[in-house]
């Protein structure tokens, strides 16, 4: 334990790794750009400067903490220094801030106006460079981009890929990938994570909301939405909610008065992805199939498998994630002229993750030739769409999805969360459906937000070893100790974002630690609130496979390589 003065101020300290970590513990707000307590140091933008009492300035995101340092954070040198970094940032950088999709989020923009930079007295004479719109899910403008190395960082040490880094040197200096490739010339999974992280405009959401829109406004197409689980604990941010408040119900409300016909829950086909994994699992344990077992819900995950670690994607199971089951279902049910009334069907997905968009798009996301998801929107996205409307969010009245399709479990659910999936396996191998032993199941050891969950759960005389990952860096050492005989797993479920889905690259920005755990916590009280906890459970589920799909669900459910 140690002392420090901070602008007058006696402030205590143990184990913070920097001095502006106990800055903002002491509750002084010091701006950055660069710095992430989830990435390594990097000190670029120089923004967090503070003064000692000699008159030394340093960077204080990269300056340990010692006991009896006196530290000034706002004086008028500093205030000078601050605004001089912030003007020239803005000398360097594509000024059409009215017209691009991060005004009025954009970090860069906020500390201009906070700082009362009023002007920018420096041309910009840099080099127009193209935008890249190559990636189905992220957009990458050159010309917005102030070298904070934040999307170097996190796609280097969180998803373990460096498909972005540095190049060149002083003021040609730029962010690209290898060989100024395309982003889909690359190992890009499309996880999102380099948006989240970027203070500007230079990487963003592909967004289809014109698709959307347009859809909606001809009469003669049925415009149908599907909202994936973590979305219902996000939306409510942009609307001064509670931090992961459950708002499904006026999410669905919200999508019918826009003109949406059919609005559904993705958690009726996590229930069937758990019907249909969960049989997939017991079949290669009994019959000698390849194990381990991976995951299929996360396309980033998917993909990276294929180009990562080619010989095990025979291990990854053949389920579609819960998705593209309901995008094809869906179709599937209005092929039939009696479902179709003469209207063509548009599937609308609604997810927390930018991988959807490429997902939607892969070769093996079409049924019987026709594209099953027609348009992918994240839930950034389906905010803009509400204050569009004109919708009063946080006034509108709760409404309940539509059937035939409108029943999920709680097991469903929990997918959003890293742990998720894992858990609605065992629920569905558990003979029991009581508190007690879906409590087990619970404190078994996959809930949390731990990287590398490991955990033994004991079934029909055998002891089944799991391990649940999120972030594609901890995938990658899992994946790596699998190839060596340092592991044995008979299941792995990864998720490509830390924490799952709750933090995909789709969701709200900017989300701290209270968020990441309040939307945690929204999904795990959503499932507590759920009548039916077991997808198994699911009355559809028997409708489904003895019903109108009766035959169908391999094709449907299924992909086939």
């Amino acid at each position: 334990m140690g002392y420090m003065t901070i602008n007058g101020k006696k402030v205590e300290f143990t184990d913070e790794k920097n001095v502006l970590s106990i800055i903002r513990k002491a509750g002084i707000d010091i701006p950055t750009l660069c710095y992430h307590s989830e990435l390594s140091t990097f000190g670029a933008c120089r923004l967090c400067t503070v003064e000692d009492d000699r008159g030394r300035l340093f960077a204080s995101c990269s300056e340990e903490p010692r006991d009896g340092m006196v530290i000034y954070t706002h004086t008028e040198r500093l205030r000078k220094h601050r605004k001089l970094i912030v003007e020239l940032l803005l000398a360097a950088h594509c000024r059409d801030c009215t017209t691009c999709v991060k005004s009025g989020e954009c970090k860069l923009q906020e500390l201009a106006h906070s700082m009362g930079v009023l002007k920018v007295r420096y041309d910009n004479y840099n080099e127009i460079r193209p935008v890249d719109y190559s990636s189905p899910a992220i957009v990458r403008d050159p010309n917005k981009c102030i070298l904070c190395g934040n999307c170097v960082r996190v796609c280097s040490e969180l998803q373990g890929l460096g498909v972005l880094g540095f190049a060149n040197r002083g003021t040609e200096a730029t962010v690209t990938p290898a060989f100024e490739k395309k982003l889909s010339a690359t190992d890009c999974v499309s996880c999102g994570q380099c948006r989240v992280f970027c203070p500007t405009g230079a990487l963003t959401i592909r967004t289809h909301m014109d698709e959307v829109w347009e859809a909606l406004g001809d009469k003669n197409t049925r415009v149908v939405a599907q909202i994936a689980p973590a979305v219902r604990v996000a939306v409510g941010d942009a609307f001064g909610m509670k931090n992961g408040e459950n708002v499904m119900g006026k999410i669905v409300a919200s999508l019918h008065a826009m003109g949406f016909d059919e609005v559904y829950d993705t958690t009726y086909t996590a229930d069937l992805t758990i019907m249909e994994e969960s049989a997939e699992f017991l079949d290669r344990v009994k019959n000698g199939g390849k194990l381990p077992l991976l995951t299929s819900c996360c396309p980033a995950w998917v993909k990276f498998v294929g180009d990562q670690f080619p010989d095990m994607k025979e291990n990854v199971s053949t389920c579609r994630s819960p998705q593209q089951m309901f995008s094809a279902v869906l179709k599937e049910w209005y092929r039939d002229p009696e479902h179709a009334e003469g209207k063509k069907t548009f599937v609308v997905s609604i997810m927390p993750c930018t991988a959807k968009k490429m997902e939607a798009v892969r070769e093996d996301s079409y049924t019987k030739g026709e594209k099953d998801t027609d348009a992918v929107i994240t839930t950034t996205e389906l905010i803009r769409m509400i204050k569009n409307a004109g919708i009063a969010f946080d006034k509108i009245e709760s409404e309940s999805c539509d059937m035939p399709f409108g029943i999920g479990s709680g097991a469903g659910v929990i997918f959003g969360v890293t742990g998720g999936v894992t858990e609605a396996v065992l629920r569905r191998l558990a003979d029991g459906h009581d508190t007690a032993t879906l409590d087990a199941i619970a404190k078994c050891g996959i809930r949390g937000e731990e990287g590398i969950k490991e955990t033994v759960v004991p079934y029909n005389g055998m002891d089944v070893k799991i391990c649940v990952v999120s972030g594609l860096a901890n995938a990658r050492k899992v994946m790596e100790q699998v190839q060596n005989g340092e592991k044995e797993y008979h299941l792995i479920e990864v998720m490509a974002c830390r924490r799952g889905c709750i933090m995909g690259g789709g969701q709200p920005i900017p989300a701290g630690p209270r968020h990441k755990a309040a939307r945690a916590a929204g999904l795990y009280s959503a499932d507590g609130a759920m009548v039916i906890k077991k997808s198994d459970e699911n009355p559809l589920m028997d409708v489904f496979y003895n019903g109108y799909f009766k035959g169908k669900a391999h094709e449907l459910l299924h992909n086939h390589r």
